[in-house]
């Protein structure tokens, strides 16, 4: 098994080192988790045409945001990921962002996977779905953060669950009505 994905006390101690500012146990966590954090890059990046970011790059751009966040109380494994995670949502945000200014009228949108939101072939803004995120967080936050980690994090419901405490079912719920809400949301778009 990969002491990777059990949450071992390796994982454990690198955390609580980098917690006290060890740089040198950030760097062999990130070594640990990088094919983690490439295969989830490589899942948000699948089949989007508007995206100029590559999987390896969207993982540095994360890892540049990680180096300056030390002193972060973080749990375990699962908790590391859906922090990168969320940087990794804020990370296509911006590119997104950037995208738009660099354009007349807007240009070819930046798109998110669709593959947790709605039918195949329907490509969604990756601006339009960090506002609606935004909204959703005001009045259900759970469901907000279950589809962060989700969609942007690619975690699966198990590791969700693991990482904001919470059981399988619960997470299952804030999952299909946080999805359902979002897809509703991006089709009146």
């Amino acid at each position: 098994m990969d002491p990777s994905r059990t949450g071992s006390p390796d994982i454990a101690e690198l955390l609580a080192r980098w917690s006290r500012g060890d740089r040198a146990a950030f760097d062999a966590l990130v070594a640990r988790l990088y094919k983690e954090m490439h295969a989830i890059a490589v899942r948000q990046l699948r089949g989007e045409r508007h995206l100029t970011i590559e999987p390896t790059a969207l993982v540095n751009e994360v890892y540049l945001r990680l180096v300056g966040l030390s002193h972060l109380q973080l749990r375990d494994r699962a908790h590391f990921l859906s922090i990168a995670a969320r940087i990794a949502r804020q990370s296509l945000v911006d590119e997104a962002r950037r995208r738009r200014a660099s354009k007349r009228g807007g240009g070819d949108p930046v798109t998110l996977s669709d593959a947790n939101l709605g039918p195949a072939g329907v490509a969604y803004d990756a601006v339009d779905v960090d506002d609606l995120l935004t909204q959703l967080q005001d009045f259900d936050a759970l469901a907000a953060d279950v589809v962060t980690l989700r969609v942007f994090g690619g975690l699966s419901i198990k590791e969700v669950a693991e990482a904001l405490s919470s059981s399988v079912g619960i997470v299952n719920r804030r999952w299909a009505t946080g999805k359902a809400w979002l897809s509703w949301e991006l089709q009146k778009r």
